[in-house]
């Protein structure tokens, strides 16, 4: 389906940009979301007469964009989850969580808002993008850890995976006796009575 965009579309195009992309896509989102317009000749009339207006209003929404990313840009949001030793999460952080905690330290960010490339689903340290606007991104940190004293080990830099597996030397050690026979109980264990026997 053609289509006349509205608003600059990451990957697709920007305002006024005649484009041609699959049907669903443009019945299910842009249209509806008021993103873009059937590509006819009556809508082409309609944006041209309108286009100043549209770039007037998209300038506006960038420019507040730009002012809000300073009170979201470089953001670290600390968030607590259970996980096994290998650091692998029971379940794994959302787009809900991350708005939450960002909402929670006075960012005015949206779930749409937030570009997660990939589930998190292990402990550590990531960086997430927030984009603000079509023109304006920033990015935040998210700290995800067992505990807070972890989440404040991670933030200085440290794996506490590698670091406690580093102090680790293993559980229980054999003697190693290179001339025993495969399956001799070692003499200093056999008790007293079967010693002599």
């Amino acid at each position: 389906m053609q289509i006349i965009l509205l608003e600059r579309i990451e990957k697709l195009g920007f305002i006024g940009d005649e484009v041609s992309v699959k049907d669903g896509y443009a019945r299910n989102f842009l249209l509806p979301n008021k993103k873009a317009l059937r590509a006819n000749d009556a809508n082409r009339k309609v944006f041209e007469a309108n286009r100043a207006r549209i770039e007037a209003e998209n300038a506006a929404r960038r420019e507040e964009a730009k002012g809000e990313a300073g009170t979201v840009e470089g953001k670290e949001v600390v968030l607590i989850r259970a996980s096994s030793n290998s650091g692998q999460l029971y379940g794994s952080v959302s787009v809900r969580d991350i708005v939450d905690a960002l909402v929670a330290t006075g960012a005015k960010v949206s779930k749409s808002m937030i570009v997660l490339e990939r589930p998190i689903k292990t402990i550590g340290v990531f960086d997430v993008r927030v984009s603000l606007h079509p023109e304006v991104s920033v990015n935040v940190k998210v700290n995800v850890a067992r505990s807070p004293d972890e989440a404040e080990l991670q933030s200085k830099g440290v794996d506490v995976i590698d670091a406690m597996f580093e102090g680790d030397t293993g559980g229980f050690t054999e003697d190693y006796d290179p001339n025993a026979e495969p399956g001799e109980i070692p003499a200093d264990l056999l008790e007293e009575g079967e010693a002599q026997a």
